[in-house]
C-alpha cells in the first residue's frame, strides 16, 4: 500500500486514526461528495446534501462525526452522534461503516430499530454508546421509554432524508430533534430536495453548506453489451412470473437482486422448490458462508445467487450470463451498477427487470440517465413455456448425439427393435428425457397486472375511517393499538416500512378505531409483516398483529 491513498484523504483533515483506518480497508481517492462534504463538517458547518446511493455519502458524514467525538465518554453520558435512517437495512450499513471507519478509536456504535430484541438496546445504552444510528420510530420509542438521552450529542444526521418523509417519519424526526441541543451540528443528505426537505432544512440547520452531486450521464460506451427487458407483473405473481422468465431464459449463471434479506431466502426457497440450484446471499451470513456460496457458484454447483445490493457488492463472476432485478432498483445509479455485473470483455449479457405498473416512470428515469431503451415484454405465456422446454430437450438431445458415446445403450435399441418402431421408441425416449427436465409440469397462466388505479391519500392510503373494499392479492391486518394510544397513520407506515421492508407506497387503505386499526398490505407480503411487526413497538407498545377475522361495521 503506498502513501498515496492515505494523502488522498490527509488532504481533508482528517486524524491520524482515521487515515490509518482508511488505509487498511484500501481506500484510495476521496470520492467527489467526500471532497466538497467533509471539509466543512470537520470545521463544524452544518450542511445539506443532495446525492444518490451509491456516491460515498457514508463516509462523507461518518468521517467528520468520527472526527470530533470523544471516543468512551462517561458510561452514564448519552450518544455524540445520532444518525437517522428509514430503514433498519441501511441501519446496520451505516452502523458497520462507522464501526469500521472508528475501530482505531475504539468508538462504540449501536443501531437501533425495530425486529431485533429491544433488550440487547437497552443493556447496549447502559453501558453506554458514542454514536447511535436507528430509524425513526425506534429511536423516539426509546426516548419515550427514557432509555435515549440526547442531551449530549453534538451532531444529527438525517440520512435518505426524503424516504424518511415518505415513509411517514416527518412528525417523529421533529419530535426527535426536539430532544437534542440548539447547538448541535445539523447534516441532511437527501437524493431528491422536495419544497418539504427545504423547509426541514430553513428550520433546523444553520446557514447550511449546500452541495448538489448531479447524476453523471452514462455514455453508451460505457454501459456493456446488454440486452435489457422488463415485464409488469401484479406483485401477488412476482414469483411466479420470476420462475417463469428463467425456465425460457435458461440462464447458465444468473444474480437475482433483491430488496431484503427476508426477500432473498423467501426467493431462494420458491427457486429451489421450483427445481433450480439458488443460493442466498445477503449481509446475515458470515464471511465463510459467503465465501462457500462464491465458490459453489464459481464452480458450476449453483446457477442461480439471490443477493441484496449489499451483500453483492464487489461481487465479480465472469461466467454470469443474466441479472435479474426481483423490484425495479430505488435509484437508477443501482440499475447501471447491476448489470455492469454481466456483459463483460465483449460478451453478451441479459438484464431483466420485474415492475409493477406504478413503477414504469422508475423504469423511465433508468432510460434517460443510461440513454439506453428497456424494452417491455409480455410475460411467457404456458404454451412459450411448453414450447421452450421442447426446445431444450431438442438441444440436449443435439448435444448427446454430437458429443456422447451412444454404442453401449445400442443393446437397450437391439431389444426393443423386434417389437416396436425405431421411430416409437426414439419418441418414448424423448418424452422421458422431456418429463425428466420438468416436461410439461402443470402450469397456470399468469394474469396480465391491472393499471395503477387513483387511490385517496398520500402514498396510496385511505383517509382513516375509509376503508377500500378488499382487493385480489391485498390482505387486511389487524393490528391491537388505535386512537386511545395516539395511534396515527403515519405510524403505523412507518413502523410497517421500517421493520418488514415493505415501502410506504405498496401499504394500502389504513382505518383507525379506538382500540385497534386496520391496514392493507399484499398478500405475499403479509406473512413477513406479521412476523416483523410481532417482534417490534408501536408508541411504547407490541400490539397484537394477525390478519383480519371480521369486517368492521
Amino acid at each position: 500500500m503506498t502513501d498515496e491513498p492515505v494523502e488522498g484523504f490527509a488532504g481533508l483533515g482528517l486524524r491520524a486514526e482515521l487515515l490509518s483506518a482508511l488505509s487498511t480497508l484500501g481506500y484510495e481517492e476521496p470520492t467527489p461528495i467526500q471532497r466538497e462534504a467533509i471539509p466543512p463538517l470537520v470545521e463544524g458547518h452544518d450542511l445539506v446534501g443532495q446525492a444518490a446511493t451509491g456516491t460515498g455519502k457514508t463516509a462523507a458524514f461518518a468521517l467528520p462525526v468520527l472526527q470530533g467525538l470523544t471516543p468512551g465518554a462517561a458510561d452514564d453520558a448519552g450518544p455524540q452522534a445520532l444518525v437517522l435512517v428509514p430503514t433498519r437495512e441501511l441501519a446496520e450499513q451505516v452502523s458497520q461503516a462507522v464501526h469500521r471507519y472508528g475501530r482505531e478509536l475504539g468508538v462504540r456504535v449501536l443501531p437501533v430499530y425495530g425486529g431485533q430484541p429491544i433488550g440487547r438496546q437497552l443493556q447496549a445504552l447502559r453501558r453506554g454508546v458514542d454514536v447511535v444510528v436507528g430509524t425513526p420510530g425506534r429511536v423516539l420509542d426509546h426516548i419515550e421509554r427514557e432509555t435515549l438521552r440526547l442531551g449530549d450529542v453534538r451532531t444529527v444526521v438525517l440520512d435518505e432524508a426524503d424516504e424518511m418523509l415518505d415513509m411517514g417519519f416527518a412528525e417523529d424526526i421533529e419530535a426527535i430533534l426536539a430532544e437534542t441541543p440548539a447547538t448541535r451540528q445539523t447534516v441532511l443528505f437527501s437524493a431528491t430536495m422536495p419544497p418539504r426537505i427545504d423547509s426541514i432544512a430553513r428550520r433546523h440547520l444553520n446557514d447550511p453548506v449546500r452541495i448538489t452531486m448531479g447524476r453523471k450521464a452514462v455514455s453508451p460506451d460505457e454501459l456493456p453489451l446488454i440486452r435489457q427487458s422488463a415485464y409488469l407483473v401484479a406483485r401477488p405473481h412476482r414469483t411466479a412470473a420470476l420462475g417463469r422468465i428463467l425456465d425460457v431464459e435458461a440462464p447458465a449463471a444468473a444474480i437475482v437482486f433483491c430488496r431484503t434479506r427476508e426477500e432473498v431466502d423467501q426467493v431462494t426457497e420458491a427457486l429451489n422448490g421450483r427445481g433450480y440450484r439458488a443460493e442466498a446471499l445477503h449481509g446475515g451470513m458470515s464471511q465463510d458462508q459467503r465465501d462457500r456460496v462464491m465458490g459453489r457458484l464459481r464452480g458450476g454447483s449453483t446457477e442461480l445467487l439471490v443477493a441484496t445490493d449489499v451483500a453483492a457488492r464487489g461481487l465479480d463472476v465472469e461466467q454470469l450470463t443474466h441479472v435479474i432485478n426481483y423490484n425495479v432498483p430505488a435509484a437508477p445509479e443501482a440499475y447501471v451498477h447491476r448489470i455492469g455485473r454481466v456483459g463483460r470483455a465483449g460478451r453478451e449479457g441479459c438484464a431483466i427487470t420485474l415492475a409493477e405498473p406504478r413503477e414504469q416512470r422508475m423504469l423511465k428515469a433508468i432510460e434517460r440517465l443510461t440513454g439506453q431503451r428497456i424494452t417491455l415484454e409480455k410475460l411467457p405465456t404456458v404454451t412459450d413455456l411448453r414450447a421452450r422446454r421442447l426446445e431444450l430437450t431438442r438441444a440436449a438431445l443435439q448435444s448427446s448425439l454430437e458429443t456422447d458415446d451412444l454404442e453401449r445403450y445400442r443393446v437397450v435399441l437391439d431389444s426393443l427393435t423386434g417389437e416396436f418402431d425405431v421411430e416409437d421408441i426414439a419418441l418414448a425416449a424423448v418424452r422421458l428425457l422431456h418429463e425428466a427436465a420438468g416436461g410439461d409440469a402443470d402450469e397456470k397462466e399468469i394474469p396480465s397486472p391491472e393499471p395503477p388505479a387513483e387511490r385517496p391519500g398520500r402514498a396510496g392510503r385511505a383517509a382513516p375511517g375509509k376503508a377500500r373494499g378488499s382487493q385480489s392479492g391485498v390482505t387486511r391486518l389487524f393490528f391491537g393499538i388505535g386512537r386511545q394510544a395516539g395511534l396515527r397513520p403515519q405510524d403505523l407506515v412507518g413502523a410497517i416500512a421500517g421493520e418488514s421492508g415493505l415501502s410506504a407506497r405498496e401499504i394500502g387503505a389504513i382505518q383507525i378505531t379506538d382500540r385497534f386499526s386496520l391496514v392493507e398490505v399484499p398478500e405475499s407480503a403479509a406473512d413477513t409483516v406479521i412476523m416483523a411487526m410481532r417482534r417490534s413497538t408501536i408508541r411504547g407498545r407490541r400490539p397484537t398483529v394477525r390478519r383480519e377475522r371480521f369486517t368492521p361495521r
